[in-house]
């Protein structure tokens, strides 16, 4: 009975987050209080999912606190007519570049904090050409999660298989940096066949743009250099954190806290532009998560991999990418990479005579490249789109599965071929 009131709860959810008939922070906090409700888990399992997962949300809290004060000084303005200048008020070259940065700094930080701080750029560069915005929020949020597949600190699913599989920094550099790389090229190619003709500028739309003076928008040039130093103290850190161990959520604090003493702004002002409603999207899902878990639902899909695959490791590798990709889209890529990390431990043994890393590639291909199949998939993805809405750029749910399905099913393509040619 808890199976299928568990399997209803999920499904209304979903259905009132791709309708959009209530807020998608409503949709996922309901089903996961209705989890609760219903005694498929108790309280504590509820909190306790949350817990487990806090280092995302006070992550999420730090770097919207530094980019906001960092957004008052005029810098996001002054680096978007720069960039535009740069190319000449050239669209598509725009995106192109756009797109590498965004994939570039998405391997070496997380990919939230990427996507938090390309964003309002992107926003910015197409009002000023006046195009519309979608194909360079869309085209950043696919490069973020294409790029955070390059590192092991590229995205939090990353970490987690990292730590499952006892992977080290260079072993995704060497192993899964190859594929993003491919990805992106192809990613690049597809905006261009998709979007080309309605990115075009008029020649006196782009001398206007390169008659700007970007020095014009900055308002506080003393702030500006001391949230730079604090901004760069804080990406510092998160790369270094294996060695340090503070935590992300910790070093993104303790910037913003620095931050907000530093520019005397009120706390209370401040925090007024914390993407509330983003947080409890992600609490809600958490919590929502645990649920499904306890109902058993991917473990049963997980058993069945194990009996349909036993003793055909290619079989086994191509089954956890495409599975793991297809639940990363309903149940976020987090949830995903660390359900399946339970699989293929259970895996391995069955598969004695190969190297069980491959299970492990595959995985991060699945949950990092099946990020950008719906807004669910990815914490990038609800941040840019809610990003978007603030900015008068409303993405709904379908127009965000329509590009991000093309995308995640080339990417996966890819990958399939790649995982054969290479390991087998």
């Amino acid at each position: 009975m808890e199976f299928k009131i568990g399997i209803l709860i999920f499904i209304v959810t979903f259905y009132l987050i791709v309708s959009e008939k209530v807020p998608g922070s409503l949709a996922t906090l309901g089903g996961g209080l209705l989890m609760v409700l219903s005694g498929i888990i108790n309280e504590k399992e509820g909190l306790e999912a949350v817990a487990s997962r806090l280092e995302i949300i006070f992550l999420l809290i730090g770097m919207m606190i530094i980019v906001h004060v960092i957004s008052e000084t005029g810098i996001f303005q002054w680096f978007a007519i720069k960039v535009a200048q740069l190319v000449k008020g050239e669209p598509f070259k725009l995106i192109i570049l756009l797109v590498i940065v965004t994939a570039v700094c998405s391997a070496f930080l997380d990919n939230v904090t990427t996507i938090l701080l390309i964003a309002p750029v992107s926003i910015l560069l197409a009002n000023q050409l006046k195009i519309r915005p979608f194909p360079f929020l869309m085209a950043e949020i696919m490069a973020a999660n294409i790029g955070g597949s390059a590192s092991l600190i590229g995205d939090p699913t990353q970490l987690i298989i990292g730590n499952a599989g006892k992977l080290g920094f260079n072993d995704f550099i060497f192993n899964t940096a190859p594929i993003s790389i491919i990805s992106l090229l192809a990613l690049i190619g597809t905006i261009y066949v998709m979007y080309r003709k309605e990115l075009v500028v008029s020649r006196d739309l782009k001398a206007k743009i390169m008659d700007l003076d970007p020095s014009r928008t900055l308002k506080n040039k003393q702030l500006l250099k001391q949230a730079l130093i604090v901004f760069s103290m804080v990406i510092i850190g998160f790369i270094l954190n294996n060695f340090i161990d503070k935590g992300l959520a910790i070093i993104s604090l303790s910037g913003a806290t620095v931050l907000l003493l530093i520019s005397k702004k009120s706390p209370a002002e401040v925090f007024k532009h914390v993407e509330w409603d983003t947080l409890f999207f992600f609490i809600g899902l958490f919590i929502l998560i645990e649920g499904v878990e306890k109902i058993k639902l991917i473990d049963m899909i997980g058993n069945h991999i194990v009996v349909l695959t036993q003793g055909h490791a290619k079989l086994a590798s191509l089954s956890i990418l495409w599975i793991s990709s297809f639940f990363t889209s309903a149940i976020g890529n987090v949830a995903s990479a660390a359900t399946f990390s339970k699989i293929i431990d259970f895996m391995i043994p069955y598969f004695g005579e190969i190297n069980p890393r491959v299970f492990w590639w595959a995985l991060s291909f699945g949950t990092c490249l099946g990020g950008n199949f719906t807004i669910l998939a990815s914490a990038t993805n609800v941040v840019a789109v809610t990003a978007g809405e603030k900015a008068g750029i409303k993405i709904t749910f379908i127009e965000f599965f329509k590009f991000g399905a093309i995308i995640t099913l080339q990417t996966l393509i890819i990958a399939s071929i790649y995982i054969v040619v290479r390991y087998f």
